[in-house]
């Protein structure tokens, strides 16, 4: 099946609804909430995460257990995450028990009643998550740079909180969290499954009936404007040192980027592919493991939100390899800046990345996810080919545009844990 056999559809009550055809026995499905940390209140940092925690906790007719045995019973799985921007519960079934995975989704979403006392156990799960967190600096940095490189943004807040605010939060605050943002026209369902539309679509309008009932979209919602021009002057350069006492040095150097609307950012993320990607080939790992045998991993990575980016190059090394490794990563970010692609390279470049995304979107669960972020952002979901025209429309000169914007000097920032 192609991109385009993706059918989609909005609900009256302003959720959003696509579902892409499959032959396989295992259907997949998300129910996706536009909230996440960036929409918690200042005063109970780690909310939006606690409560994807408290949605497995009880509804007004399950217990816990009940919801945990729900699917699971039947072989399924049945699971959560938060990022800064979007709440996601997904599940993965036998096809014939599709409606009841869908419906648990929405009940859970819905219906959750986040008792007090579920809370109180919870509380010390998510703290201990933290400490756990904390003891795993190759993790916990990507969390730190952007506290720092987004300064006063909502974005600057970390996903789990502290301990300190996690022990002010109480079930009532968390009601009104989701009775806020747990709205419709907030929602994004996605299903890859080998059923008929039609039944599909009926399991999801029974959901929606059941769930939500008659209820008109808000129209004032905060829409994110595409091209955002204030989306890479957010935050200060900056230079930090934190003694860890690891054996290992830990150092991240980036800057924040390009938003979700921003027309520039497929050509970052081929950028930053080129630079850093998964492969073995990438620039900065024949530079510095391949060549010099100075880490085990460098990495580059671009994360996207409504109203900004950030681009982190990571690489963990001994402490006497430090200032040679940062050497090595500017000097291939400044090969960027100055020098344009050669043709061959550059072709070599957008073949790969295709073949990446190609088998990334071969996974159900991965494409599942994938749809219900793209409805939440775009309202659409980019087919194939029109994925395939915006990498082929990307040339050298645009590369090192783009590479002197966001990579330049003056704007990256370095995060090392000593």
């Amino acid at each position: 099946m192609s991109e385009r056999d993706i059918i989609i559809k909005s609900f009256d009550c302003g959720l959003k609804f696509a579902l892409k055809p499959s032959n396989s026995q295992v259907s997949y499905c998300a129910l996706s909430i536009k909230s996440g940390t960036r929409n918690e209140p200042d005063s109970f940092n780690g909310m939006a995460h606690m409560t994807e925690h408290m949605l497995f906790k009880g509804t007004a007719k399950r217990t816990s257990t009940e919801i945990n045995n729900r699917l699971e019973r039947l072989g399924g799985e049945l699971n959560a995450y938060t990022t800064k921007e979007e709440t996601v519960i997904y599940s993965t079934v036998l096809q014939e028990d599709l409606s009841k995975a869908l419906d648990l989704l929405f009940e859970i979403a819905c219906t959750s009643i986040y008792p007090q006392k579920e809370l109180d156990k919870e509380r010390g799960v998510v703290i201990d998550e933290i400490n756990m967190y904390k003891d795993t600096p190759s993790d916990s940095i990507f969390d730190d740079f952007e506290e720092i490189v987004f300064g006063s943004h909502p974005l600057s807040k970390s996903i789990l909180g502290s301990a300190k605010s996690l022990k002010k939060l109480n079930s009532e605050a968390i009601r009104d969290y989701t009775k806020n943002c747990f709205k419709p026209e907030n929602m994004a369902v996605s299903v890859v499954c080998s059923l008929p539309e039609q039944k599909v679509t009926k399991i999801v309008d029974d959901c929606i009936e059941k769930y939500i009932g008659s209820y008109s979209a808000e129209t004032n919602l905060k829409r994110y404007a595409p091209n955002d021009v204030q989306s890479l002057r957010i935050g200060e350069q900056f230079k930090k040192t934190v003694n860890k006492k690891n054996h290992q040095v830990n150092c991240i150097i980036g800057a924040t980027a390009y938003s979700l609307y921003d027309d520039n950012r497929m050509a970052l993320i081929l950028l930053s592919n080129i630079l850093g990607g998964p492969a073995s080939n990438s620039r900065l790992n024949q530079s510095l493991r391949e060549r010099s045998a100075l880490v085990y991993t460098v990495e580059s990575s671009y994360t996207q939100y409504a109203d900004t980016g950030v681009i982190m190059i990571y690489f963990g090394c001994e402490k006497p390899n430090l200032e040679r490794c940062i050497e090595l990563v500017h000097n291939e970010i400044s090969k960027l800046r100055v020098n344009l692609i050669s043709d061959r390279a550059l072709a070599s470049a957008k073949k790969q990345l295709l073949g990446q995304l190609a088998v990334a979107s071969d996974n159900g669960e991965a494409k599942v996810l994938s749809m219900g972020k793209s409805l939440l952002s775009y309202g659409s979901i980019n087919s194939n080919s029109e994925i395939r025209r915006q990498i082929d429309a990307i040339d050298s000169k645009t590369l090192q545009r783009v590479a002197n914007e966001v990579l330049s000097e003056d704007r990256l920032s370095t995060l090392i844990y000593l």
